[in-house]
This record gives C-alpha cells, sequence and structure tokens, in this order.
C-alpha cells in the first residue's frame, strides 16, 4: 500500500485545519476516544457541531487565536493508501514553517476562501511549492456554502490562479470546489454543486499516481557516527552509521568518499545489527569499508560510478526564515544533513517578487520570508546535489553561529560556481 504524503497550506482562516479535520471525521479515522474528547472540547461551538480544527491546531495559543503557528502531522489510512499530512501555518510570519513541511511532501493542497480569492499569502505558497518541486497540485475552493454554492464564483477563482501562476511548474494542476466545514466534496459528493462533476478531494488523494513522476535518484548516504567499540571482542570493528538518503547499497561495491576523494569498496552493511547483502533508503545501516581511510562525520559515501558535486562555491535558493541581518559578507554555519561547515554570503543574486512572480535583481533589501538567489563559499567542500536531483541531499539551513537561530533554508543549484556548464 503506497504512502502519500501531503501539505496543506494557504492564508489564514482559509480553512485548513478544518479541512482536514473533515477529512480524518468523514473517513472514520478517528478513534472512539479522541472524538470523545473533540466532542467535549467543543461544547461552546454554536449549533452544538463539532470544531474539527481541534484536531490539528494543538497549541494552546493556536486555538487562542484561532491561527495555525506550527506544522501538525496526522497520519490517517483508508483501505486504498495510507497518509501523512502536514497541516502548515498559513500567517506569512510563520512561512518558514511552511517550507519545513513542504520538504518531503508529493503532493500540496492548496486553499482559497471563495470571499477573498487568490491573496499574497495563496501567491507565496504556491510559488514555495513549485520551488520545492512538488509536482502535483490540488487547488481546494473552500466556503463554497458561503457563496450559496456558485459556479461562476467558482470558475472566476480558478482563471484568477491559473492566470497568475502560469509560470510555475506543476505536471498536474486540480481545481475542487468544496466545503470543509460542511464536508461538501471532501470525502462524499456534493448534492449543492451537481455541476461539479470532477472526483472528491479523498477520491482524488486516494487515486493520484505519484512513482511514475518520482526521479531515480542516484545512491546517498552521509556518516552520521564513527563506531568504534575498542573492546575486546571487536578489537577491530570500525563502521560508519547513518541513514540511506536515497538509492541502493550492495555489498562489494565500489565506492568513493567525499569530499576527499579516497576510494575502496564495501565491506559489509548492516541493518538492525544483522549483516545484509543490500540496503535501500530510508533505512539506518552501517558500512564497513575495506580500507582503513580517513571518514568522519558527516563525509558522503557514494558509488565510484555517481559521483555528487563537490565544491566550495555554491548557487542556492533560500527562503529567509528568520529577521536576522542578511547581506553580502554577512557569515554563517551551513548545515548540510550530518555536515556542518562554516560560509560567508558572496553575492545576493536577486529575490522574487510574489506580486508579480518577477526577479528583482540585486535587491537592496532582504526580509523574513524572502526567496533570495545567492551564492556562497564555505570554508571546506560541500558534497550535494541539486535539489531537482536529489530533494534529500539538495537542501540545506544557514545557522547564526552566535544566536544558533536558523536564518535560511536553502535549495542547491545545479552548477556550482566555477564548474563547466
Amino acid at each position: 500500500m503506497h504512502l502519500l504524503r501531503f501539505i496543506t497550506c494557504g492564508s489564514v482562516d482559509d480553512g485548513k485545519s478544518t479541512l482536514i479535520g473533515r477529512l480524518l471525521y468523514d473517513s472514520q479515522a478517528i478513534s472512539p476516544d479522541i472524538l470523545a474528547t473533540l466532542e467535549s472540547q467543543s461544547r461552546n461551538v454554536p449549533h452544538g457541531s463539532i470544531d474539527l480544527a481541534l484536531l490539528t491546531d494543538g497549541l494552546r495559543s493556536e486555538r487562542e487565536q484561532g491561527i495555525t503557528i506550527d506544522v501538525a502531522y496526522k497520519y490517517f489510512a483508508t483501505a486504498r493508501r495510507k497518509f501523512i499530512i502536514a497541516d502548515t501555518p498559513g500567517h506569512v510570519q510563520y512561512t518558514r514553517n511552511m517550507v519545513t513541511g513542504a520538504s518531503n511532501a508529493e503532493l500540496a493542497i492548496i486553499l482559497i476562501d471563495v470571499r477573498h480569492g487568490v491573496v499574497e499569502q495563496t501567491r507565496r505558497h504556491a510559488a514555495i511549492v513549485s520551488l520545492l518541486g512538488i509536482s502535483n497540485v490540488v487547488v481546494c475552493i473552500n466556503k463554497m456554502d458561503l457563496v450559496a454554492y456558485a459556479e461562476a464564483t467558482f470558475k472566476d477563482i480558478v482563471e484568477e490562479y491559473k492566470t497568475w501562476t502560469h509560470q510555475l511548474t506543476a505536471d498536474r494542476l486540480f481545481f475542487i470546489p468544496v466545503s470543509a466545514l460542511t464536508g461538501d466534496n471532501i470525502v462524499e459528493p456534493s448534492t449543492e454543486m451537481p455541476w461539479y462533476q470532477g472526483p472528491t478531494l479523498l477520491s482524488l488523494l486516494e487515486t493520484i499516481e505519484v512513482d511514475k513522476f518520482q526521479k531515480q535518484e542516484a545512491p546517498r548516504f552521509q556518516v552520521q557516527w564513527v563506531i568504534r567499540p575498542q573492546r575486546e571482542d571487536l578489537p577491530d570493528y570500525r563502521g560508519y552509521a547513518g541513514q540511506i538518503q536515497s538509492g541502493v547499497y550492495k555489498k562489494g561495491e565500489p565506492v568513493t568518499i567525499f569530499p576527499s576523494g579516497l576510494n575502496t569498496f564495501i565491506k559489509a552493511i548492516e541493518v538492525n545489527q544483522q549483516e545484509v547483502e543490500e540496503a535501500f533508503a530510508p533505512q539506518a545501516a552501517v558500512i564497513h569499508l575495506a580500507d582503513d581511510i580517513d571518514v568522519g562525520r558527516g563525509c558522503t559515501i557514494v558509488p565510484t560510478s555517481q559521483p555528487p558535486t563537490v565544491s566550495q562555491d555554491i548557487e542556492a535558493t533560500l527562503c529567509i526564515t528568520h529577521s536576522s541581518e542578511f547581506g553580502i559578507g554577512s557569515r554563517f554555519l551551513l548545515q548540510h544533513h550530518s555536515a556542518m561547515v562554516k560560509c560567508v554570503v558572496r553575492e545576493i543574486h536577486s529575490k522574487l517578487n510574489f506580486d508579480t512572480l518577477e526577479t528583482i535583481y540585486q535587491p537592496e533589501k532582504i526580509q523574513l520570508n524572502d526567496l533570495v538567489k545567492v551564492r556562497l563559499r564555505t570554508a571546506e567542500a560541500l558534497a550535494f546535489d541539486p535539489y531537482t536531483e536529489n530533494r534529500r541531499t539538495g537542501a540545506f539551513i544557514l545557522i547564526d553561529e552566535r544566536s544558533n537561530q536558523t536564518v535560511a533554508a536553502g535549495l542547491l543549484e545545479k552548477k556550482a560556481i566555477g564548474q563547466p556548464a
């Protein structure tokens, strides 16, 4: 049974949490004890109905303000598929959390309040979804009950969205008129909108194919820990532990260690303390090498025939996630999974105007939630893949060394500076 990871995003009060609650409630994915608690916590809701948003808005501050602040993950399954939902914040202040939730998603649900149409945060989230390479996008135009289920209003917003997003990439784009509050077109077809003949949201989520659109990623393994017990019964044990980020690793395979470039081959592989002939993503494994060479935390072990890009000069697209000062000459720590290196901002090439999708070259000011393209210089060579080729090894974060705050989430570009095209 395939697992589908999807994200919900949109502007404040578009109904994301209610939609997820309705999806769980109508698909009977809520256990009796949670349902009883939900009914008790909803006692102040008018007409005695259940406040479905409480299923995902778990923080007290979220419930008091009526907004989502953190990313809420929910898990459920139907007879046809398993799901992991990331319900992300709509407020512009928490766009950084939306980026976190979207980083592993295979599908995005973008909600639009039918009364407001496409707003700034809708545009922002649509641009980030495109940037993160999520090729399946479902636009749910919500609160149709508040406009008497008008087909013309729905069609106007569809055209508005298509006109604005024609420059963005999406392999497949769907539009569904819904009412999360009343359940129209969430799990069951709406009797109020006979003019809509497409699938319900759940039906689409259960049947959409994502495997054939996924790229074949090269095998990647980054060392998280060097295991050397140095016990009498294990005097020569030296294993390199970590999670296989992508691909398959096989015993006897020639490999290269980066950034050093040293060559060897895999002598043994352990999974769950048992030797195996091969291991695959996303398994945690311990790799043993044939030669005693210098391999430490953050080093990358890859098949010799499929090397990554290795460079100190990199291009990246950043989503600024903190209000710290950011400019040319700014110095940060760059964390690329287990690897941590110092870096400096060499150039701020451009940033994206969310209103027009135009590129602003050499912007004068960078602020929270901006999407910017930069050039970075690292103190040590970094082994990576472009994000478009490998979402796991093509992402990183920048950290302010003084405050220990995450300043930006980054996506690595295809060509490193100084390398041939």
